[in-house]
C-alpha cells in the first residue's frame, strides 16, 4: 500500500508527540494467505482517509526477531501496539476482529488526544488529565480482559467439540480390533472341545497371538491418546536445564532403532559435533524427536530414507530438521496439521489421532522455539524446530 506510514524501528519513538493509533501487519509468502493480506490492507488504505494511524507492514523471513519479540503463532497477524495493552488478531479472523475494536481504538485515542490537547493549554488540570488518562486505560483493559475471556470461551468450546470428536473416534477406531478379538477368542473356545492335534496346537497359537496383538493396538490407541490430550488440555510442566542435543538424540535412535529396521528404513544422521549446547527439559524435547521420526518412518515407503539433521544458526538458535521421502503435505494444510483436532484425510486409516504434532508445537513454543514444515506433494516433507542457545552469562 503506497500510501502506509511507517513505524520508526526506535522503541523510544514508538509514541508520538500527538497520540496516534501504531498496528503492525505480519504476512509471509503463502499463496493461500495473500487474499486475507489484501481485504485487510484495502480496508486499512479505505480507512486511512478519514483516520490518523501509522501501519507497518513486516515479512516475517526479514524479520524473525520481531516474530519472536511478539510472540506470533501464526501468520498473517495483525497487532495494535499503541495504545496500550497490545492485542494481536491472526489468519482469516483479522478483518472481522479489526472492524469490531476500531471504535473502541478511536474512541480510547480520542481521549488521549484530548488529554493532550487539555495539558498544553492549562498546566493547571494535570491531575484531571492523569485522572482522565487512568480511566481511559482502566476501560481499555477491561474491554482487553474482555476480549480475553471471550478468546478462552471460544478455546474451551472448542476443546469440548474435540473431546466429542476423540470419543466418537476412538469408538469407531476400538470395534474393529474388538471384533477380532472376540472371534479369536470363539474360535478358540470352540476347537478347545476337539481332540488335541498338532494341527489344532498350532491353530490356537496363531488365534493366540491374533488376539494378542489385537489388544496391544488397542492399548496403544488408547495409551496414546491419553497421553497426548493430557498434554494438550494440561500446562506443560517445563523442568529446563543444560543439555547437549547429540547425546539426546543418540538415546532416541537407539531407542528407535527397530522400527527402522522394521520397515527397511535407512537412517542419515548429519549431527555437527560441535553443536552447542541448548536449555530445555531433555524428556519433553525427547517426546519432540520420537514423535516427527515416527511420522517419519510411518510416512516413508519401505525401504525409503530418513535424514536427521542439526544446524547451528545465526541468532543463538540450532535448527534439528527431520526429512523424509514420503507422500509429502498439500500447502493449504501444512499450518492446520499443527491443530490438535486436525488430521489428513489420507490419515483416516492410520493408527493415532493426529495429536502429536499439537504437542510438539506446545513444547517447542513453551522453549522459546518454533517449528515448521516445508513440504511438497509426492517427494517428502521436512520438519523443523529450532532452539536457544545456551548462553553463558559474564561472571561479575
Amino acid at each position: 500500500m503506497s500510501s502506509e506510514k511507517h513505524l520508526k524501528s526506535d522503541e523510544s519513538k514508538s509514541v508520538a508527540v500527538v497520540p496516534q493509533l501504531q498496528l503492525l501487519l505480519f504476512t509471509d509468502e503463502r499463496i493461500s494467505h495473500r487474499a486475507d493480506i489484501k481485504q485487510v490492507r484495502d480496508h486499512l488504505a479505505n480507512l486511512e482517509q478519514d483516520y490518523d494511524f501509522s501501519l507497518e507492514v513486516i515479512d516475517i523471513k526479514e524479520q524473525p526477531q520481531l516474530v519472536e519479540l511478539y510472540r506470533l503463532v501464526a501468520t498473517p497477524s495483525l497487532v495494535k501496539v499503541f495504545p496500550k495493552p497490545m492485542q494481536v488478531f491472526a489468519g482469516s479472523s483479522i478483518l472481522p476482529d479489526l472492524k469490531r475494536w476500531w471504535g473502541q481504538w478511536q474512541e480510547a485515542l480520542d481521549d488521549l488526544k484530548q488529554n493532550y490537547d487539555e495539558f498544553s493549554e492549562q498546566t493547571a488540570r494535570t491531575e484531571l488529565d492523569a485522572e482522565r488518562r487512568s480511566h481511559s486505560a482502566d476501560v481499555m483493559r477491561l474491554s482487553d480482559e474482555i476480549f480475553q475471556l471471550q478468546r478462552e470461551k471460544e478455546e474451551l468450546a472448542k476443546q469440548i467439540e474435540f473431546k466429542d470428536q476423540i470419543l466418537a473416534m476412538l469408538a469407531h477406531d476400538l470395534r474393529s480390533p474388538l471384533t477380532g478379538t472376540s472371534i479369536a477368542l470363539e474360535t478358540l473356545e470352540i476347537i478347545a472341545q476337539r481332540p488335541e492335534t498338532a494341527k489344532t496346537s498350532d491353530l490356537k497359537h496363531q488365534l493366540y497371538q491374533q488376539a494378542k496383538n489385537q489388544l496391544q493396538i488397542m492399548n496403544r490407541m488408547i495409551t496414546e491418546l491419553l497421553d497426548e490430550s493430557r498434554q494438550l488440555s494440561t500446562k506443560l510442566d517445563i523442568k529446563p536445564h543444560r543439555m547437549n542435543l547429540n547425546d539426546l538424540c543418540k538415546d532416541v535412535l537407539v531407542q528407535m532403532n527397530t522400527r527402522f529396521q522394521r520397515r527397511s528404513i535407512q537412517l542419515t544422521v548429519d549431527m555437527p559435533s560441535d553443536l552447542p549446547e541448548v536449555y530445555g527439559d531433555a524428556e519433553l524435547l525427547r517426546q519432540v524427536l520420537v514423535n516427527l521420526l515416527d511420522n517419519a518412518i510411518k510416512y516413508s515407503s519401505v525401504n525409503g530414507e530418513v535424514k536427521l539433521v542439526g544446524l547451528h544458526r545465526t541468532l543463538q538458535k540450532v535448527q534439528v530438521s527431520i526429512i523424509d521421502h514420503g507422500h509429502g503435505i498439500p500447502e493449504d494444510e501444512q499450518e492446520k496439521i499443527f491443530e490438535g483436532h486436525f488430521r489428513l484425510k489420507r490419515d483416516s486409516t492410520k493408527e493415532g489421532y493426529g495429536l502429536g504434532l499439537a504437542v510438539c508445537r506446545r513444547i517447542i513454543q513453551a522453549h522459546h522455539g518454533q517449528i515448521w514444515v516445508d513440504s511438497t506433494l509426492g517427494k517428502g516433507s521436512e520438519f523443523h524446530f529450532t532452539l536457544p542457545v545456551c548462553v553463558d552469562r559474564p561472571s561479575k
